[in-house]
């Protein structure tokens, strides 16, 4: 008999927002590792936000809804953390912080500097992993916090909040997750490849936006998520939606530099 097809799928996840800001955007190094990025390019440090501490450490969000992701001290083979907005802690990688305080002491690593199509790369790793044998059971945080401790050089879209999603995937019988990404500058015609996608997977298919992508065509029972959260509001859509029945279409576009990703959960 053929072997059972085993894939990796995004199983369950939690989401939470967080006030205030952290110890750590108080730390001096920030202000020195920040004046060094930008120096360069002659980008303006902001004074204000590095003198009262505004922003989040990455890893002080994460570790607590680790723990809620996983209540039953299940282990992880692979821990990624994704990002957009730069995080307040930069000498010391979350990641790798994240880590020890993640059940099996998983293998970790960062991915950023690529929009909101981040986090769908960092799925498309963990279930590349999947396949080599190595990993049953990966954790990706995505995690975003509204300080930017300089002026940039063009506007950029801040979030509203600091928040942070878990996502946890897990092997199971049958078909993995799948993700999808192209090039794609047009965001109506972006959202015409979501609505084509989404038809293909059949009456009763779930569908999630990312806010950029939302308009007056989606199809009945879409759901969108709220302006203000460029890089986890689709997830925390997602949060709200695990376990539910699939199948399920996952869809964000970054205008800025014309990223079309998907996710389709079986």
């Amino acid at each position: 008999m053929p072997a059972e097809t085993r894939g990796l799928r995004v199983t369950r996840a939690v989401a939470a927002g967080f006030d205030g800001h952290s110890a750590a955007a108080l730390h001096p190094d920030l202000r020195v590792f920040t004046g060094d990025l930008v120096r360069p390019y002659g980008l303006p440090l902001r004074e204000d936000l590095l003198a009262e501490g505004a922003g989040y450490d990455y890893g002080e969000m994460a570790a607590g809804l680790i723990e809620q992701a996983l209540p039953g001290g299940e282990p992880a083979d692979l821990l990624i953390l994704v990002f957009s907005s730069p995080d307040v802690l930069p000498a010391a990688p979350s990641s790798l912080r994240l880590s020890r305080h993640c059940p099996g002491q998983p293998t970790a690593f960062a991915v950023c500097d690529q929009g909101s199509a981040t986090a769908f790369a960092a799925l498309k790793i963990a279930a590349a992993h999947h396949r080599t044998g190595g990993c049953r059971r990966a954790v990706i945080v995505l995690a975003e916090q509204s300080a930017l401790h300089y002026r940039p050089a063009e506007p950029v879209e801040l979030p509203a909040e600091h928040r942070a999603v878990v996502l946890v995937c897990e092997e199971a019988p049958g078909e993995g997750m799948r993700v999808r990404q192209q090039a794609e500058p047009d965001s109506a015609q972006a959202l015409r490849s979501v609505l084509d996608e989404h038809r293909r997977l059949g009456p009763g298919a779930g569908l999630l936006l990312a806010a950029d992508l939302a308009s007056g065509d989606t199809p009945e029972g879409a759901r969108a998520a709220r302006p203000g959260q460029p890089f986890t509001g689709v997830w925390s859509l997602l949060a709200d939606r695990l376990p539910g029945p699939g199948p399920l279409l996952v869809a964000d576009h970054d205008r800025r530099l014309g990223r079309l990703s998907t996710l389709t959960l079986p």
